[in-house]
């Protein structure tokens, strides 16, 4: 009989649940003479994503190799910074499927949590991210690579349509989806010792989605050489072609890189939402329509409560006090 406690995996659907064969979950709840127990799964993020009566028939005992770590954690830094953090060094902070559903989740949470002003996508170990799992990448079909990129897809914009700024905190190597990661993220700050590849030709797949970012980051001839030949930029590379914001030596990375979000979360939320936003819709469009586009967005500015009270708090020399 299965314990309180224990850890189980699914061996049949439970539609009802939203639950498939294969889910992981830990008894909560034993039911008399043990013919069912409550189950708690969890999403990829760790937060609860079904309480469910199973029945003894549809679960077996988990191996305790069988039960994933997480691999994104998140926590807060005072001053309304989120912090997501890659938390599988041993695989090179891979992208896998549970990785990219994670972020995801959090992204989505943080979207709705006025407390998060500003995000910081970290990680742990030598590597920021070493991209995709390629294990994902063989001996599929072409909807399960579809799922794979359309996941990533899912993140990268999720991170450009967030109405908060998202910084990179690159400690280490970024490659592929890595580094489409870094060039997603609002800003970028990396260590002296980082470096940045799209090596994907070297194995015969070229990063074609990582270069959507990248190429809107990079100067067009240098986001070639990237993705034709998959030799790594040194972090000074990566700043002087646009890849990323600053450098900071390795040992004052973090420090630099919460103090700029510290001075990014003072500002006024719905100002901040309101410009990103706005600049990656203006930067899309001829000249003449973004400046048109523009100048309607700064209209708009003008009628919210946090434009008046900081153009007020200036003129009387005082710091503004934000509605938001």
């Amino acid at each position: 009989m299965l314990q309180e406690f224990e850890h189980i995996t699914l061996t049949a659907d439970i539609p009802d649940e939203g639950l498939k064969a294969g889910d992981v979950g830990t008894i909560v709840h034993i039911h008399p003479q043990g013919v069912a127990y409550e189950v708690e799964f969890f999403s990829p993020a760790g937060n609860t994503l079904a309480v469910a009566t199973v029945e003894n028939h549809q679960v077996r005992s988990t191996n305790p190799d069988e039960v994933e770590p997480l691999t994104v954690d998140y926590n807060w830094v005072q001053d309304g910074i989120a912090v997501l953090t890659l938390t599988n060094p041993e695989k090179r902070n891979v992208l896998s499927s549970r990785t990219l559903a994670a972020l995801e989740e959090w992204l989505d949470w943080i979207a709705d949590e006025p407390d998060a002003r500003v995000v910081v996508i970290s990680s742990q170990g030598p590597v920021f991210s070493s991209g995709h799992d390629l294990n994902e990448l063989v001996n599929g079909d072409a909807e399960d690579y579809t799922a794979v990129f359309d996941a990533c897809t899912r993140v990268m914009e999720a991170i450009r349509l967030l109405p908060k700024p998202v910084i990179a905190q690159v400690q280490g190597l970024a490659t592929a989806a890595g580094c489409q990661l870094v060039a997603t993220c609002d800003i970028a700050v990396a260590a002296d010792t980082a470096a940045f590849a799209t090596p994907g030709v070297q194995i015969g797949l070229f990063c074609t989605t990582p270069g959507v970012a990248v190429a809107r980051s990079v100067m067009p001839k240098k986001a070639m050489e990237m993705l034709l030949t998959g030799q790594p930029i040194s972090a000074q590379e990566a700043l002087d072609f646009g890849l990323i914001s600053r450098i900071a030596p390795a040992d004052q990375l973090e420090a630099q890189t919460m103090a700029l979000a510290r001075q990014i979360a003072s500002a006024s939320a719905q100002t901040l939402a309101l410009g990103k936003a706005a600049f990656y819709r203006q930067i899309e469009m001829d000249r003449p329509s973004a400046y048109q586009f523009a100048g309607k967005v700064m209209v708009d500015n003008l009628q919210i409560d946090d434009a008046h009270e900081g153009i007020t708090a200036f003129l009387e020399k005082r710091p503004p006090v934000w509605t938001t």
